[in-house]
């Protein structure tokens, strides 16, 4: 699965005349393989240890390009930070409130949810939307058992 939507990913790109040089492909190979939606600065740090090729303003500006295209999205972190996840199949993220863990959750439900916001806020403001980025906020199972709450979250 994940190769496909790497070559959808690709071709994507090649159809917008998108120099698709090694590091460009690699970074992409990177984010649709990993699902820790990671910071520049994680991407690369665990790519130049296989590819010293690889500049940090190489990984900025292939983000920048992979933005633009809608292939990935930024997430902003609790603690400030800027993350970023492939965003090849729809869906939202789970954030965690106290050590920042972000989480995707898939759901067939999402294009129909997504749609019903934009549509309500189209009417209720009359904003034009151009996107959303959904996300849920609460502890994650780790949090949850270091503050003794996943007892009684379970009950």
């Amino acid at each position: 699965m994940a190769q496909d939507e790497y070559l959808h990913a690709l071709k994507i790109l090649r159809n917008h005349k998108v120099r698709l040089t090694p590091q460009r492909k690699t970074i992409l190979n990177y984010l649709v393989n990993h699902h820790t939606h990671p910071s520049v600065e994680m991407i690369y740090d665990d790519l130049k240890q296989h590819n010293d090729s690889i500049s940090i303003a190489t990984v900025y500006n292939t983000i920048r390009l992979l933005l633009d295209y809608h292939l990935v999205i930024e997430l902003k972190n609790g603690d400030g930070s800027t993350h970023y996840d492939y965003f090849g199949q729809p869906h939202y993220h789970v954030v965690c409130d106290n050590c920042g863990k972000i989480t995707d959750v898939f759901t067939d439900e999402f294009t129909d949810l997504s749609t019903s916001l934009d549509e309500i806020t189209r009417q209720q403001t009359h904003y034009l939307v151009t996107r959303n980025d959904i996300e849920v906020h609460g502890l994650c199972p780790e949090c949850q058992a270091k503050f003794g709450l996943l007892a009684q979250a379970e009950k």
